[in-house]
């Protein structure tokens, strides 16, 4: 296996021809995606990956200089992209990998055929009549939280983040991936994410994309996808009934539907009107 495959822990499944390269949010890694590819690796060639730091990927290769930004970020699916020769991709990406789809998409437009963009957020801070979710202040005290105590701000955020308190096992799951993340380098990447700002990229995003909004989402409101979805030139808009910040744990067969429609190009009015019945 090539240094980039072998640096991303990437896995190739299904019996597809199209390419669809699934993406993890900030302190998980591709066990997350668990419960949605089964329902396309009869159709697609399913991509999984580790970001450097997360999972089972080479955490020896993360240099903070070289991961300063999204953009680096982006450049990693790029190169993973072109190490597999992927063309006519369909990215999902949850939460701050939907930004990092995008970037990628930007730079490479002719390898991506559509972006699911779960959660997405292009700037978690609120700035003027923008609203992120987040005053400024709330973001510097997360992070100096995080620098100080790892293990007590993955135990406190997690079951936050993932929402559905009734369902406590979610909460668990997700505190504990955080928990396994290298502390220096979830510190590093939490710095990245939630003080990004790539607003002023979304217009320059050609490839058809469809935004899937939680209910109650506390990391990505309801207003910064309302917010995606008028930045984004003809995206799709799902508000989905799932709670919380991560469907594809806690309401997999929602957001399986939702993208099966938008890959069957179902009007994005339609899915509504069909997941709310």
């Amino acid at each position: 296996m090539s240094a980039v495959l072998t640096r991303h822990n990437v896995k190739v499944l299904g019996r597809g021809e199209q390419p669809m390269l699934f993406a993890h949010g900030y302190g998980c890694d591709q066990n997350m995606w668990r419960f949605i590819t089964p329902a396309f690796d009869d159709r697609y060639k399913v991509v999984l990956f580790d970001h450097v730091g997360h999972g089972q990927s080479d955490a020896a290769a993360f240099d903070p200089t070289k991961y300063a930004s999204l953009d680096d970020y982006a450049e990693d699916v790029l190169a993973i992209c072109r190490e597999l020769n992927l063309m006519n991709v369909i990215f999902v990406g949850h939460s701050v990998s939907a930004m990092i789809g995008a970037l990628a998409a930007i730079r490479e437009p002719e390898r991506f055929d559509r972006l699911v963009l779960i959660g997405p957020s292009p700037r978690y801070v609120n700035d003027g009549d923008y609203v992120g979710g987040f005053k400024h202040e709330d973001i510097e005290g997360l992070l100096d939280f995080l620098d100080t105590n790892h293990l007590g701000w993955s135990s406190t955020m997690a079951p936050v983040i993932m929402g559905n308190p009734e369902r406590p096992e979610l909460g668990e799951e997700l505190t504990n991936s955080f928990c396994r993340t290298d502390p220096e380098i979830a510190k590093h990447f939490a710095r990245v994410t939630f003080l990004s700002d790539n607003r002023a990229d979304l217009p320059k995003v050609k490839t058809k994309a469809l935004i899937l909004q939680c209910s109650q989402d506390v990391i990505a409101p309801d207003v910064v996808g309302r917010y995606m979805h008028q930045s984004l030139p003809g995206s799709e808009f799902v508000q989905l009934s799932a709670t919380g910040h991560c469907p594809n744990l806690s309401a997999p067969e929602e957001t399986i539907a939702a993208m099966e429609a938008f890959l069957s190009d179902v009007p994005a009015k339609a899915v509504a009107k069909a997941i709310a019945s």
